[in-house]
């Protein structure tokens, strides 16, 4: 294959383009992030970067708070909305119609549309040029109740999560695999039984 090289970019794709929530439910708040991932499992740990020209960067670096919610395909237009808009400006959950709902560990409100919020707690602030990494604790996780089968086992594959690649927004489509397949065992056949072999 051949390749073309550029200069080091942020092309690192699909992300999840997250919608953040901070502030308080008296006075909610709520805005659009890609740069967002997991950083460690045990303790559960994750980071979003903020640009600190943004108005969410002062909410957030004054409460020390905040939530994740992952967004849907159907809630793409108020992620691109929170995205572009400020809310020194405008009420972005009035406009896009979105629910802010109590949390269970942080003060920041979660977003009744989401099926998955993660709250969090800011352990360290982490200078980075254009943007400051929050690292954070994930202290806890709201999920939809209609996402979880008879067993307790999560189906975030039912709500179509949204993926942003490249400046474009996409859904997320079949599963082609799961973790761990390509060294799973494969279950053994059970053959007929030989002729005259014991009942």
């Amino acid at each position: 294959m051949k390749k073309v090289k550029w200069r080091g970019g942020a092309l690192l794709a699909p992300l999840p383009p997250v919608l953040v929530s901070c502030g308080t439910a008296e006075k909610p708040n709520v805005f659009t992030v890609a740069w967002t991932g997991i950083i460690s499992t045990i303790p559960p740990k994750t980071y979003i970067s903020v640009r600190p020209s943004r108005f969410s960067y002062g909410l957030i670096r004054e409460s020390g708070e905040f939530v994740i919610n992952l967004a849907t395909a159907e809630l793409i237009r108020a992620v691109d909305y929170c995205g572009v808009r400020s809310g020194r400006d405008v009420d972005k959950f009035e406009q896009m119609h979105l629910t802010p709902m109590p949390a269970g560990e942080v003060s920041a409100p979660l977003i009744g549309e989401c099926p998955l919020s993660l709250e969090c707690r800011v352990t360290q602030v982490i200078p980075l040029g254009s943007h400051e990494m929050f690292l954070a604790d994930i202290l806890a996780v709201q999920v939809d109740e209609r996402l979880l089968d008879a067993n307790g086992k999560l189906h975030l594959d039912r709500c179509g999560l949204a993926a942003f690649a490249h400046g474009e927004y996409f859904e997320l489509g079949r599963k082609i695999g799961s973790f761990g397949f390509s060294v799973r065992k494969k279950p053994r056949k059970t053959g007929k039984k030989r002729k005259g072999a014991l009942k």
